[in-house]
């Protein structure tokens, strides 16, 4: 009976961790398949600041730097004192990384690192207890875990890739067949893609 109590914490634990490491690995590929973008596929500055004929208002840079920010914005929370009080709606806008094809590879490298650095050393569990405020356009307050956020971050991310794809179609360029579509249609599609495949 004691031996059954002492290895259950210890089965959560692990199941957490394997949670937490899938996480990051899914957080971690889709900003690498941007950083791919700006490093291996667009050639000049002049393709993140192109504004969108289909999407008014939108800019390649812009969808980059907002998707990358909200990783951020998360992280920071995290490695931050306690209470734990969240908003994505806290952002920069104009940063160098929207219009600056080397900006923008730094920015997006320094926050694939800082995932990485999750991997090995936490400072969150994934049920780690969490405040996100929002404006909706009321201001909305919810109670929320650190686990959720990564999920969403990772998510949300796909989702501005997917309108980075349309952008870049209209400039005429081509990107890898799998970007801009969320895991789950990656896995309906049987997709070979590091994201078409539970692999961890």
């Amino acid at each position: 009976m004691s031996e059954s109590h002492s290895s259950q914490p210890n089965g959560d634990h692990n199941l957490e961790s394997t949670q937490l490491i899938q996480l990051l690995f899914v957080s971690t590929t889709v900003l690498q398949q941007a950083l791919d973008l700006v490093t291996n596929v667009f050639t000049h500055d002049g393709q993140l600041t192109t504004q969108s004929k289909y999407l008014p208002g939108s800019t390649i840079g812009k969808h980059l730097r907002h998707a990358r920010d909200h990783f951020i914005l998360l992280l920071d929370c995290v490695t931050g004192p306690e209470p734990y009080v969240l908003s994505y709606d806290v952002r920069s806008r104009n940063t160098p990384m929207e219009s600056s094809l080397s900006e923008a590879r730094d920015a997006l490298t320094s926050a694939v690192s800082r995932l990485k650095e999750f991997e090995t050393s936490s400072p969150a569990k994934m049920d780690q207890v969490m405040t996100l405020n929002a404006v909706t356009p009321f201001a909305q307050s919810f109670a929320t875990t650190f686990g959720r956020e990564l999920w969403f971050a990772g998510l949300h991310a796909v989702h501005h890739w997917s309108m980075v794809r349309v952008i870049a179609g209209e400039l005429g360029i081509s990107v890898p067949e799998d970007f801009g579509f969320a895991p789950s249609t990656l896995v309906y599609k049987g997709s070979d893609a590091a994201l078409g495949k539970a692999k961890i």
